[in-house]
């Protein structure tokens, strides 16, 4: 197991490595090529030569594109200058960059969000397995019944409505209609729990309505096909509970691909939920990035890329340790 867990790490760093280069190349090596300037985002087409030079010059964006993705990663192992004679910029590790346009550090900009984005991710991401798996179980084990069939049309709306349409909806309804919740307005956990589980559970709702019907589907699928297999067949005769042949035998196996799907949809949630987070008015990563894209503010964007593929790399990689316990054949492949 030790030796499993460690050509993991390998391969997730290795990853992650690849990931950052391909990014920033896209972000700084593509507008080379392409004959753009990258300092006439960082201050504007407006500014004049000397300006747009001391930028240059300050961002090291006249280095060739391997020299600045080196300082890059320095930066995030040891911290960063940006330096254009005595002008000095201090940014201390991790540096994502420097914000120009808001002269801002992008790291701590992007970690006072990101409590946001963790708070809404792993919330409805709880809900969305509690809902998807368990719905999912009945409906196989009714298979064709009215339960059944009304089951797999809420998941076929759930899959088919846009987050941007249920979430709407749901606050018409609930806030300003039933006045059931207070209008969307995020308060930190450490200020108050009971407030901010308020706050957050229509967003929850809605992202998890979304998610569930994927798993719920996903789950009736492969349950299915399991409960066919010999050996369950082989469990009920010899005299084990149903709970137990389902749970134990039936639902274990079962998991693999939905652990799968999990680990992409939470890696990719937890980079930014830009479509709920803009719906629901929460100041997290996707809705930092989504105000940087409006802003041309390369760097802050750079960074929420960079976030988001580690969550993304990081989920694979505990996806890829669960399958090691779920499956012990997996540890030998």
């Amino acid at each position: 197991m030790l030796a499993y867990i460690i050509r993991r790490l390998i391969n997730a760093v290795i990853t992650l490595l690849v990931v950052t280069l391909v990014t920033f190349g896209i972000f700084f090596g593509v507008p080379k090529i392409t004959g753009n300037d990258p300092a006439l985002l960082y201050i504007g087409k407006t500014a004049d030569a000397a300006s747009i030079e001391g930028i240059r010059t300050k961002m090291g964006l006249a280095d060739p594109i391997l020299v600045q993705y080196g300082k890059f990663l320095k930066g995030l192992v040891v911290g960063r200058d940006y330096a254009n004679g005595p002008d000095v910029t201090h940014c201390p590790a991790p540096c994502l960059g420097y914000s120009f346009k808001t002269d801002q550090e992008v790291t701590p900009l992007l970690l006072d969000e990101l409590p946001v984005t963790l708070s809404l991710a792993i919330g409805a991401a709880i809900l969305w397995l509690i809902m998807g798996i368990s719905t999912g179980v009945i409906s196989a084990l009714r298979r064709g019944s009215l339960l059944d069939r009304a089951v797999m049309t809420g998941a076929l709306a759930g899959v088919s409505l846009p987050i941007y349409f249920t979430g709407l909806l749901a606050s018409a309804v609930f806030i300003y209609w039933l006045e059931w919740l207070p209008p969307s307005n995020y308060v930190p956990f450490l200020e108050s729990p009971a407030d901010w589980f308020v706050s957050l559970l229509l967003p929850w709702i809605t992202l998890a309505f979304l998610f569930s019907a994927t798993y719920a589907r996903l789950t009736r699928a492969n349950m299915l096909e399991t409960l066919g297999e010999d050996y369950i067949r082989t469990a009920r005769a010899k005299g084990l509970r149903e709970r137990t042949v389902i749970g134990k035998h039936g639902l274990r196996s079962g998991l693999t691909p939905i652990v799968t799907v999990f680990g992409l949809d939470l890696g990719a949630l937890l980079g930014g939920a830009v479509l709920t987070e803009a719906v629901f008015n929460l100041r997290g990563l996707g809705y930092q990035a989504l105000t940087a894209i409006r802003a041309n503010d390369l760097p802050v964007i750079l960074g929420v890329t960079m976030i988001a593929a580690f969550f993304i790399v990081f989920a694979n990689l505990i996806v890829d340790l669960v399958y090691g316990v779920i499956d012990p054949r997996v540890r030998l492949s």
